[in-house]
């Protein structure tokens, strides 16, 4: 028997076309995602600011991540809602100065439904700041992020 290892580390390639001062169109894989600034910023509010994407990998990061983490354990868990608040220091977009961490306190509610144990959601929880990349990513700036959990009746 065969077994197929995935490879671990990957060159990740993606490409944009410009399409005005606010509007890119970026491509990768077979996927096409519109990043834009709203109206009243000059643009054609055609898709997430850059900042609101950013904040938006993190809540894709931890839904694909925290599952992976309970299908491992053999737990049923799905994340049914997961809202974000984040303190955004605007003084660098602005050009009005340079801000080391723009995000510093970043606050995930998540809503689950779960048969895991309190001790197998404690799990998850720990596994996920282990190995969600975006969050290691925004805390490696210095920045917080909160997660108030709620398990929701099944």
């Amino acid at each position: 028997m065969v077994t197929i290892r995935e490879k671990t580390t990957i060159t990740m390639r993606m490409s944009a076309k410009s399409e005005s001062h606010s509007k890119s169109v970026i491509n990768a894989r077979d996927v096409q995602s519109t990043i834009d600034e709203p109206a009243e910023r000059g643009g054609t509010n055609e898709g997430l600011s850059p900042t609101e994407t950013l904040m938006a990998s993190l809540i894709g990061c931890t839904n694909v991540i925290s599952t992976k983490i309970a299908h491992k354990m053999g737990v049923a868990f799905q994340l049914e809602d997961i809202k974000l608040s984040a303190k955004f220091n605007r003084l660098g977009v602005t050009l009005q100065e340079e801000v080391d961490r723009p995000f510093d306190d970043i606050v995930l509610d998540i809503d689950v439904k779960t048969d895991a144990s309190p001790e197998q959601l404690q799990q998850i929880k720990t596994d996920l700041a282990k190995f969600c990349p975006i969050a290691k990513v925004i805390r490696g700036n210095g920045a917080a992020i909160t997660e108030n959990w709620n398990v929701l009746p099944g």
